[in-house]
């Protein structure tokens, strides 16, 4: 029963520790952009909106046999093309989100030691330096990471917010900004916010001979992000109102960017192990170069980024959110409908799907990349 219990709480953790990433940084930033009541009701919204996106392409893993990652669910199900727009929207997502890592662990890392964001390319590099080599050491070393990850980043959130509440101008949350069009703005970054889908296999592999219970971790794994960071934006944003930074952590001090640090490095863990094996599963790499694949392109791409400055933290996220996670989003749609007429294996949960609820659900993420693209 203990054993039970445990792999039930690591693969929480893993679904968890992936999801509250960088994004839960950029989240007051854009709430002060929009209003926090246009920004709570579009966290809402997009939050149990990518639940059941989590809940349906955990369906079609349960309906799989074999190990994949979502390039090789998408081929299963969408042919070739499939496999291909999946590659484009998984790579980019995972690329950009470890590159984001890297910037954000920079900067917040340089402010807790120096006082200042002048050594962000110093700390950047330093922190991907440790995290690949635990990219390198595989599924244990993640494991143990997240669960202790969510331990101390729930812990961390909710001392936040008990020591900030007192501190909050109940005015702030007020505002509301008179330009629709910032009204939009935190679409990106909460998408980007909650999105973990290439954790979801991991999250099954952790569950092995326990799939009923798979359901129950997506539930709660999805959840939980969405409360901490509830908490989170009343404690900042009430704080700090307009004056909110990009990476909000900063605007506390350095002892709550020790929030930052945790989250990015749960993150990165996760995300950069499901890279990792894309490749393997995928593409029948093997795990030397997988790794080098996996490391290389975010070490350029980070050097490239920081020395000439070319775009920003929360752009970043933005865009990666919007563009990459409505392209995936809308391709579990159609995954799931076609796994649900010819799959492998009876799942132990199925989600009603209808043409209707695809395309509802693929025309808010479809308006979400116009909106990236136009605005």
């Amino acid at each position: 029963m203990k054993k039970r219990f445990s792999n039930l709480f690591a693969a929480i953790a893993t679904l968890t520790g992936t999801i509250i990433g960088a994004g839960i940084l950029g989240l007051p930033y854009v709430f002060a952009q929009s209003g926090f009541l246009i920004g709570m009701i579009n966290l809402i919204v997009l939050g149990i909106l990518i639940l059941f996106v989590n809940l349906y392409l955990g369906e079609v893993i349960l309906r799989t046999k074999g190990k994949h990652q979502l390039p090789g669910y998408a081929e299963k199900y969408l042919g070739k093309k499939g496999k291909i727009a999946m590659l484009v929207s998984s790579l980019a997502f995972l690329y950009g989100a470890l590159t984001a890592y890297v910037l954000g662990e920079g900067e917040v890392l340089s402010f807790v030691f120096t006082g200042s964001t002048s050594y962000i390319i110093l700390f950047g590099l330093a922190f991907l330096g440790i995290m690949s080599i635990l990219i390198y050491s595989g599924l244990k070393t993640l494991e143990k990471g997240e669960t202790f990850g969510l331990i101390a980043i729930s812990l961390m959130i909710i001392i936040i917010f008990f020591f900030f509440l007192p501190k909050v101008d109940w005015n702030n949350f007020s505002f509301i900004s008179s330009n629709p069009i910032k009204w939009f703005m935190s679409y990106g970054v909460i998408l980007f916010a909650f999105l973990a889908l290439s954790a979801l296999p991991e999250v099954r592999e952790e569950l092995v001979n326990e799939e009923k219970k798979l359901k129950k971790a997506i539930l709660i794994g999805s959840l939980i992000p969405m409360v901490l960071y509830i908490l989170f934006i009343m404690a900042v944003y009430g704080f700090a109102g307009a004056e909110t930074p990009e990476i909000a952590t900063i605007a506390l001090g350095k002892l709550p960017s020790l929030l930052a640090i945790f989250t990015m490095f749960t993150a990165f863990s996760a995300i950069g192990i499901a890279l990792k094996e894309l490749f393997i599963f995928d593409f029948k790499i093997k795990h030397d170069k997988a790794f080098f694949y996996t490391i290389f392109p975010v070490f350029v791409l980070s050097l490239i980024i920081l020395v000439f400055k070319l775009v920003d933290f929360i752009k970043i996220l933005g865009l990666i959110g919007s563009i990459s996670g409505g392209l995936a989003g809308m391709l579990v749609l159609l995954m799931v409908y076609k796994a649900k007429k010819k799959c492998d294996r009876k799942p132990e949960y199925s989600i009603p799907l209808s043409w209707p609820l695809i395309l509802l659900l693929g025309l808010i993420f479809l308006a979400g990349i116009v909106y990236q693209f136009v605005f």
